[in-house]
């Protein structure tokens, strides 16, 4: 299916996963907003957009305020002029063990990497519904299907999207919209490098640009064909 005059928002698209799925999107010839909390990284991705030859936006916010969300939400579909696709990608990874980690820091995992999903879904929701289709891709994590030490916040926050993901799929297929649960292994983002979770080697761990195209292949397939769930690992780390 040609996606070349789509729409899209990718939250946390500044940097990382994010960053790598808007670019690929705009070299589908799918017009481009990003969010994020840093400016400077947005501006420098959206000139990246623009460059490509599409139009592209950004809106600072964070994912955990739901009123900045719906606020950021409409003001991107009103500057793109509407939009078909949602990329929830936005979330953080803080590593520790039960018993070390602060109570703040576990429910601020939960707060952004679930409620920010609910948040920007809900948001976007209306716009698909008017429509009559579109798209929602919900970024979990292997993590979410198996937990594993030091990871309670992280794997408990993405085991909870999975969950919210299938329940949304299984409520607006009805209205055409394809709502798509990525589970993708350790891939190297500033997120997972930094975390200790990888050394980042190219030649043998999932790059960015890996998972961006697995997502542009999803959504280019035939409209009747959806995707519920996917996972994606390295070969042979």
């Amino acid at each position: 299916m040609n996606i070349k005059g789509k729409s899209a928002i990718v939250t946390g698209g500044g940097r990382g996963l994010g960053k790598a799925v808007a670019l690929a999107l705009a070299n589908e010839g799918v017009n481009v907003a990003i969010t994020g909390r840093n400016e400077t990284n947005l501006k420098a991705t959206v000139e990246e957009i623009k460059n490509i030859g599409v139009n592209a936006a950004y809106a600072i916010f964070s994912v955990d305020d739901e009123s900045a969300v719906k606020e950021g939400i409409e003001s991107l579909v009103k500057e793109l002029g509407g939009v078909d696709i949602l990329i929830n990608n936005a979330g953080i990874g803080n590593f520790g063990t039960i018993e070390e980690m602060p109570s703040e820091t576990w429910e601020q995992v939960i707060k952004t990497n679930l409620f920010g999903v609910y948040y920007a879904a809900k948001a976007v929701y209306p716009f698909l519904k008017e429509k009559g289709e579109g798209d929602i891709v919900n970024v979990a994590s292997t993590a979410g299907l198996k937990g594993g030490g030091n990871m309670s916040a992280y794997a408990a926050s993405k085991a909870a999207v999975i969950s919210l993901s299938q329940s949304m799929m299984a409520e607006w297929r009805k209205q055409n919209i394809r709502v798509i649960t990525l589970t993708p292994s350790t891939i190297a983002s500033d997120m997972s490098i930094q975390g200790g979770l990888t050394d980042g080697n190219p030649e043998t761990v999932l790059q960015p640009e890996d998972f961006a195209e697995w997502v542009r292949d999803i959504l280019k397939m035939n409209r009747r064909a959806l995707i519920a769930n996917g996972s994606i690992f390295s070969t042979n780390p």
